[in-house]
């Protein structure tokens, strides 16, 4: 019998199954400068009081448009929002203001933080939309791989709950990408868990695979052709446990875990126009 932690830490090793994947990030480190150089930023605004809490936002060039918010991933534990600035200049471009997030990485904080400061930086931005001229009414998480599992965390959260003067459906739509929803395999995946020290009780709290959407939000999903067993099966998972408000899976052959950035950032491409779809607001006589 194969064992666990071997046949999860190959299946989730997405950087070891891709072999250029330094110039990957270094082309993304380029790219991200060249997009706070050309395009209006305010960067490294504080959300919250630990130095994670921190987030940079791209306006749109109109008032009052909707707003996208962008989640990294990196196992929650390395990759920085500054990394992933070439993701918004096409959406800028295209009439949408976009917030990238960061929060503090594992080990210094375990995922059920993480998840706060995401909640916290969603709370923040949904009670400044009038400071940064945003639509308060049309906000869309998407997020990546780690960052996907914090975005689906924000669609299933009670926003009332955690803050009387939060609607129920603060977050409008989601973009989840090559994510991670059910957690148990993960707490088997040495290579991380190393740094994650998820526990069984910690994996079931904390994977939105096995919560209700709190609000009835469309979304999308995607996944490489290129990526593992278990990254698809995350995919499909998703897609089916919240089946009702699941409105497209999009295709992506020849795409790995990586690559699915670019294509999320390309204008014209069958990613980036579903998430346009997301963000756009409805016909008035929807």
């Amino acid at each position: 019998m194969q064992n666990p932690g071997e046949y999860y830490s190959r299946q989730y090793n997405a950087r070891a199954a891709i072999p250029d994947h330094p110039y990957i990030f270094t082309r993304w480190v380029k790219e991200s400068a060249h997009a706070r150089r050309t395009n209006a930023a305010l960067l490294d605004i504080a959300y919250g009081e630990a130095s994670g809490e921190r987030l940079d936002f791209f306006p749109a060039n109109r008032g009052g448009a909707p707003l996208l918010v962008f989640i990294h991933g990196g196992w929650w534990r390395s990759l920085d929002k500054s990394d992933f600035s070439f993701v918004a200049g096409n959406y800028v471009r295209a009439g949408f203001n976009v917030a990238l997030t960061n929060y503090t990485l594992a080990p210094a904080a375990p995922i059920a933080e993480i998840v706060r400061q995401q909640l916290r930086a969603l709370a923040w931005l949904y009670r400044h939309a009038e400071q940064y001229d945003f639509d308060a009414q049309r906000i869309v998480v998407a997020g990546h791989s780690a960052g996907a599992h914090l975005a689906a965390m924000m669609m299933a959260a009670r926003w009332p709950l955690l803050e009387p003067d939060l609607p129920a459906d603060l977050v409008k739509g989601g973009i989840l990408m090559s994510g991670i929803f059910d957690l148990e395999p993960v707490r088997h995946a040495d290579f991380v868990n190393a740094d994650l020290k998820l526990d069984a009780e910690d994996a079931g709290a904390l994977s939105p695979a096995w919560m209700p959407q709190a609000h009835p939000a469309p979304f999308i999903t995607a996944v490489g052709g290129l990526e593992s067993d278990e990254f698809k099966r995350q995919n499909a998972l998703i897609a089916e446990r919240w089946k009702e408000n699941h409105r497209s899976d999009v295709p992506l052959p020849g795409t790995n875990h990586l690559t699915i950035c670019d294509a999320f950032a390309q204008s014209g491409h069958p990613l980036f126009e579903a998430s346009i779809g997301l963000l756009s607001p409805p016909p008035a006589d929807a």
